[in-house]
């Protein structure tokens, strides 16, 4: 999986369409081996993410849950604290 792609169900408030079309485009690089198309292949690079995005707000607006929704600061902590541990401090650049 993507690791630039963040989980965008069940959060509080919903994910944005920018947040669904930036993670699409991060979808479509991924498979593509490209972060930016040839102007040959430009046309349809960007309509493979427009229709990722579509997909992606579907299958979002389709998904159920009990759970509560999630608290995008909460998450952001945490995944600060792993990228610490994973990584070391980000204060200085000095380990």
């Amino acid at each position: 999986m993507c690791r630039n792609i963040k989980t965008l169900f069940n959060f509080d408030p919903p994910a944005t369409e920018e947040e669904i079309l930036e993670a699409s485009l991060q979808f479509v690089r991924k498979l593509s081996g490209s972060s930016k198309p040839s102007v040959l292949n430009e046309a349809v690079f960007n309509k493979a993410v427009e229709k990722v995005a579509k997909d992606a707000q579907d299958l979002l607006n389709s998904l159920v849950t009990s759970a509560e929704p999630r608290n995008r600061e909460v998450e952001a902590r945490r995944a600060h604290a792993r990228a610490v541990l994973r990584f070391g401090s980000t204060h200085s650049g000095k380990p």
